[in-house]
């Protein structure tokens, strides 16, 4: 089940919404998101419930022996033990065929593919786990001792496939005591509506685009071609994943959780560095607290560190070596930035920058999207020519041209131009009266929109659904 599906928007939420609000106590108000978030998950496939279940109640325990021998040495038995389960149930359902492929091709055996089937967020909830167990170590958290409220904290559908990366120490005053106002109500709604547009609207419709330039015989793709195609394809993934966080923060908004912001309108960064901390900052600020300064071999080393956090933000997205590329790709501009020094990138006109950035972030995107090394390499031919292919033509602009409004749409939006032109209108009683009575009529226009298009369009799966 998806959020930008009729049946979730129309029958599943239209039953979990009253029922959860006819509740009138957080207990009971627990209970229905516990059921419909595993009503929610199950939908796709039972045996993938079961495994969360499992990797619940595994560290459900864990963190029960780490609260038992805190203080001492042996509460690093509890983290060894969540971290040995919870990794390893991600290594093997995402990573087990990698690996076979792999020493397959080095050498030459011919180990038979499992063919295991990817469990949908399981890279996700993992993380979430993960933080929860070594903030309970670290004594940031106090262990939650009820099975159920941990539950609810994993397997709360909002995030649970897709994220953003909640963490404990985030919603965990929420878990027992939260409320939702008028005003929660009104924003999380807006929010949720604001990323079905960005998803049914603009990802869905960009998508063809991109395919029709990326998608076939690359060889037959002009340079002009490649570059559009792969500029189109960063939007596209912009909204797809920002668009589901915003549905997310939304709905945990509707129910009283406040989650973090996961995008910050990253293409109006100045540099690398910055772009990464606009871009699925749930998993930047993962990855930073949690694996920068782990010691490598009894000491902690800033550049092995993060060499590890790049190498691994890539493998996380998926078990391909295009992956592990596009990660090691941004952590050596990031590392050259860093040697460079905060003050040298100050001095560089902001233009340069501006242009030498969204170069880097445009072909990070092309290596993001072929997953086939072969045809990474011709992408990289077409961006300059070097596959004999010819600079431009009419297909980009006729595509452009039939695709103009949406385009434009799309990037204009994609930086915090209606923000800040909100911001403006409700300086005056006026202006504010008007932004509201605007936000109905556009959540409204948006809805009758997505829902024909959704009528229509029966392929609209999030592209971090995969991951």
């Amino acid at each position: 089940m998806v959020f930008s599906d009729l049946f979730f928007l129309y029958i599943f939420l239209a039953l979990c919404i009253p029922v959860y609000f006819i509740s009138k106590k957080t207990i009971y108000r627990n209970i229905v998101l516990v059921v419909f978030s595993l009503i929610f998950y199950a939908w796709s496939s039972p045996v993938w419930l079961l495994l969360l279940l499992v990797s619940v109640t595994g560290n459900y325990l864990c963190g029960l022996l780490i609260d038992k021998w805190k203080g001492t040495g042996k509460a690093k038995i509890g983290v060894a033990c969540s971290l040995v389960l919870s990794l390893g149930m991600l290594i093997v359902f995402k990573y087990t065929d990698f690996f076979i492929t792999n020493i397959n091709g080095v050498l030459g055996t011919e180990i038979p593919l499992t063919g295991i089937e990817l469990p949908i967020g399981i890279s996700f909830y993992t993380f979430q786990i993960i933080s929860y167990i070594m903030d309970a170590y670290w004594g940031k958290v106090p262990v939650q001792k009820n099975y159920f409220k941990l539950l609810m904290y994993i397997s709360l559908f909002p995030q649970l496939v897709a994220g953003p990366i909640v963490r404990y120490s985030t919603i965990s005053g929420e878990i027992d005591n939260r409320s939702t106002s008028v005003s929660d109500a009104s924003e999380g709604i807006t929010r949720f509506i604001t990323g079905l547009g960005k998803k049914v609207i603009l990802a869905n419709g960009l998508h063809v685009i991109v395919e029709q330039f990326l998608g076939g015989d690359l060889l037959n793709v002009s340079v002009l071609g490649t570059w559009y195609g792969v500029i189109l394809y960063s939007l596209y993934v912009y909204f797809d994943f920002s668009g589901y966080s915003d549905m997310a923060i939304g709905l945990g908004r509707i129910f009283g959780f406040h989650f973090d912001e996961n995008f910050n309108y990253p293409f109006i960064c100045k540099n690398i560095t910055e772009f990464w901390q606009r871009w699925h900052i749930s998993l930047g600020s993962f990855f930073r607290d949690y694996l920068l300064y782990v010691p490598i071999f009894g000491k902690r080393r800033p550049y092995g560190g993060l060499f590890l956090v790049w190498f691994c933000t890539g493998f996380w997205h998926g078990a391909s070596w295009n992956y592990i590329i596009w990660g090691l790709y941004y952590g050596l501009f990031i590392l050259g930035e860093r040697l460079l020094g905060s003050k040298r990138l100050k001095k560089i006109p902001e233009v340069i920058m501006h242009i030498y950035n969204k170069i880097v972030i445009i072909v990070g995107f092309g290596i993001f999207y072929f997953t086939d090394i072969s045809r990474l390499g011709i992408f990289f031919g077409n961006l300059v020519g070097a596959n004999g292919n010819a600079f431009s033509d009419i297909s980009v602009e006729t595509s452009f041209m039939n695709n103009i409004f949406i385009i434009l749409f799309a990037a204009a939006v994609s930086t915090p131009v209606i923000p800040k032109l909100k911001m403006l209108l409700q300086k005056t009683s006026a202006g504010e009266n008007a932004v509201g009575f605007v936000t109905i009529i556009s959540n409204i226009a948006i809805l009758i929109i997505c829902t024909i298009l959704l009528v229509e369009n029966t392929n609209n799966p999030f592209l971090y659904w995969q991951f």
